[in-house]
């Protein structure tokens, strides 16, 4: 599976590659296109500007053959004058000298002037068709140059697109194979699933039987308790009450809970108290006199001397209630309103902190006043002042009701109604919403006063300091106080319940009797007794084989011989016994072995399932393995529980015999008759406790299987759903692939199709223009052959 998973990453990241690509080869061929169009409108430019040098140098041509022609003639034509003035000489020398003189002046200066004329323009033309020629042959190296580029990149492209094709055709051919190979897994998958439904049916085949078994040892059970056990009585209140009861375990771990709770906020409620009164002696101690200047008034110093004792009567409060949490811990057989008598150090505690308040309260009181006698003391600040004043008033009251509703607590017993109960808490709620109201408004007014306080000169930063902390304290105050009524207010009806646990014999839920204390030892010798059950005995030689050793030993009739023999058979039995030891040794090995192969097994199937399915199956197969092979091992334990009924059916019958003698054998036959029944009731009881947890341990397993079976079937449609998602995708990229390559195979045979195209063209128009040059050097050496 790793070597799937890194071909799968291999793979995407080849992909991701190409992917990447793609968009560049489709931009380069943009390019490219963009190019191709540009360099042929400079050809069709180009080609333009050819055709007219071409019509300019044939214009050219055509006005020298005409200037030659009528150079030719004008040379003819000054021929015949001058022969014909040469034979007109003699006759008119005299008439005509005058005319003729003018004639030759006037026919040369025309002749001169076009001459000169056509000589200039002629020059003209050469060096247009010089300049022409020399930008053409720049223009047609730039078009060479710009060509031999474009075919190389042509070339590049071709390389690039055969190397991409390559590399699709083999992640082509390897997705196939992984297709292949998940087809097979898939197949393997479905195979494994259909025998762990056949080994999921076979266990509930088995299960049912064992349902069926262990209900009819449950009613073999009880009818043996209901016809040969009459002597138990539960309706007897008083000895009922000694039975130890069936307890709701949820019911007294809740209660726990709560109790821990209640320990934490009450907690925080006496340290932010502890930190309110050292923070008070501290400002006592500052103000309204610093005591290292000056003496401090006797009030005050009582009072910083009560503040100091705070954690005296704080500390208590907390420590007796987290005892009272041990208590409900280690005693499972009591609950809140049973352990009222455990209750009662809490209430003695905070007792004891209201005394402390109600002391503390006169001089806390005393000292405010003296703060508003000052004469620094504004009219303002000693209205403030006079507030507090009634609200730690306010404040003392409240913690007088909570005590007592606390003692009322303290006082309760189990035997009272639980309309009592629910009253009591309903109180103790309301008293603590009240003592958190008025926390809230002492908290509000010692805020007013001490930003009254800091605005006057006489304050000190370290005054300002203290009153700061003193502040911080009564809002934890505040909020712990709104946390605890909070709590009271929400577990009221869980508080005001009875115990959790029902009376063996009776209907109700609970019971009115409620508990005997001496239960809860009663409970812990049971659970003493039934762990050193379980613990293993010590060996021991069996009472047979030491009474027929001490007869060897004490015999004298014994031989060495026979002694020698028995060291013999002895020494070959522990051979024997070394043997199997190191014969299950090498099993245990070979068993570790398989576990080892088992678990590395398991691994790799899990590795599998995540990689094919994207989330794990949680129960895998091995587990459905292990839960198969429980249920067999139990079916000796239920055969030898019928091996041990059995006889004790045939015990609890008995005999009637005569007994004639003295009234203590009538005693001792009763009483080893009484044990010899408590005995077997107890027996029967615990076969009975066994079955019932052995019943409930194969529901939870068959549960858990069905779940199990419920998950890897989910898991199978879902990985179905999933497989066929990732074919539909590999469909569609293979279209793609398909569509991609043709258009660039097409794209391609064009573009080669159009340089073909592109450099027949160039090789024409070379053609021409090497003609049309040789045509100008012809021209040009006609005209310089002429002149």
């Amino acid at each position: 599976m790793a070597d799937l998973a890194g071909k799968y990453q291999k793979l995407a990241a080849e992909y991701s590659k190409l992917k990447a690509q793609i968009p560049v080869l489709k931009k380069a061929f943009l390019d490219e296109q963009t190019e191709n169009t540009n360099l042929k409108d400079v050809l069709k430019e180009k080609e333009t500007c050819v055709r007219k040098y071409e019509q300019e140098a044939d214009s050219l041509s055509f006005r020298n053959q005409q200037l030659s022609r009528r150079v030719l003639l004008l040379q003819d034509e000054l021929e015949q004058a001058e022969s014909s003035l040469g034979k007109k000489k003699n006759k008119h020398k005299t008439n005509d000298a005058s005319t003729s003189d003018q004639v030759k002046l006037g026919s040369s200066g025309v002749f001169n002037e076009e001459l000169q004329s056509k000589i200039e323009e002629n020059a003209r033309l050469h060096k247009q068709v010089n300049e022409t020629s020399e930008t053409y042959e720049k223009k047609v190296q730039e078009l060479e140059n710009s060509l031999r580029t474009v075919e190389l990149e042509h070339s590049q492209y071709n390389e690039v697109l055969n190397a991409t094709k390559q590399q699709s055709k083999s992640q082509i051919e390897k997705l196939q194979e992984d297709k292949a190979m998940l087809e097979v897994k898939l197949h393997s998958h479905d195979s494994d699933i259909k025998q762990f439904k056949m080994r999921a049916e076979v266990a509930e085949i088995k299960l049912n039987t064992v349902k069926t078994d262990l209900t009819q040892r449950i009613q073999t059970a009880e009818n043996i308790i209901s016809d040969r056990l009459p002597f138990i009585d539960t309706k007897i209140a008083q000895l009922n009450s000694l039975n130890i009861p069936v307890f709701d375990r949820k019911h007294q771990l809740r209660a726990w809970e709560l109790v821990n709770q209640a320990g934490t906020n009450v907690g925080e409620l006496v340290q932010s108290l502890s930190n309110f009164y050292t923070y008070s002696e501290q400002r006592s101690k500052i103000y309204p006199a610093d005591s290292r200047t000056e003496p401090i008034s006797e009030v005050n110093t009582k009072y910083c001397r009560l503040l100091h004792e705070n954690l005296v009567y704080c500390r208590p409060i907390e420590q007796s209630l987290k005892k009272f949490g041990e208590i409900l811990k280690d005693d499972s057989l009591s609950t809140i309103l049973d352990t009222t008598t455990e209750l009662k150090p809490f209430c003695d505690s905070f007792h004891n902190f209201v005394d402390y308040n109600n002391r503390l309260l006169p001089l806390q009181l005393s000292s405010i006043e003296e703060e508003c006698a000052l004469s620094s003391c504004p009219s303002t600040l000693s209205a403030k002042n006079m507030e507090l004043h009634n609200s730690y008033k306010k404040l003392n009251d409240v913690y007088n009701k909570l005590d007592q509703h606390i003692s009322q607590l303290g006082k309760k017993t189990s035997t009272d109604s639980s309309c009592d109960s629910v009253q009591i808490f309903q109180d103790l709620s309301q008293s603590l919403t009240d003592f958190h109201i008025t926390v809230k408004e002492v908290s509000k007014h010692y805020n007013a006063k001490v930003s009254l306080e800091h605005q006057l000169p006489t304050a000190t930063q370290k005054l300002k300091t203290t009153d700061e902390c003193i502040v911080s304290s009564l809002v934890s105050l505040v909020t712990s106080a709104s946390k605890i009524a909070t709590f009271i207010g929400n577990n009221i009806e869980f508080c005001s319940e009875k115990s959790g646990y029902i009376s063996r014999g009776t209907k109700n839920n609970f019971d009115n009797t409620g508990i005997n204390p001496v239960v809860a030892s009663f409970k812990h010798r049971t659970t003493e007794y039934i762990s050193s059950l379980a613990r293993p005995c010590p060996e021991s030689v069996p009472h047979k084989v030491a009474v027929q050793n001490r007869k060897v030993l004490l015999s004298s009739a014994e031989s060495k011989e026979g002694l020698s023999k028995q060291i013999e058979r002895f020494q070959q039995r522990v051979g024997s016994l070394e043997q199997e030891k190191e014969h299950y040794m090498l099993e245990l090995q070979l068993l570790k072995i398989k576990y080892e192969n088992e678990i590395h097994k398991y691994k790799q199937l899990e590795k599998e399932i995540s990689l094919l399915k994207r989330n794990g199956i949680t129960d895998t197969p091995n587990d459905i393995e292990s839960n198969m092979e429980k249920m067999p091992s139990l079916e000796p334990t239920n055969t030898n529980i019928n091996k041990t009924q059995i006889p004790s059916d045939n015990l609890l019958i008995g005999k009637l015999e005569s007994v004639s003698g003295s009234n203590f054998d009538v005693e001792t036959r009763e009483q080893l008759i009484k044990n010899h029944f408590t005995l077997r009731q107890n027996q029967l009881t615990l076969q009975l406790q066994h079955a019932d947890s052995k019943c409930v341990n194969f529901h939870a397993e068959v549960r858990a299987l069905h779940k199990q079976l419920q998950l890897a079937e989910k898991q199978k449609s879902k990985a179905e759903e999933e497989l066929n998602i990732a074919n539909q995708a590999l469909a569609q990229l293979k279209d793609e692939h398909q569509t991609t390559t043709k258009s660039y195979e097409n794209q391609l045979s064009m573009m080669s199709e159009h340089l073909a195209g592109m450099n027949e063209r160039l090789a024409k128009q070379k053609d021409e223009i090497d003609e049309q040059k040789l045509l100008l050097q012809g021209k040009s050496k006609s005209l310089k052959k002429k002149k």
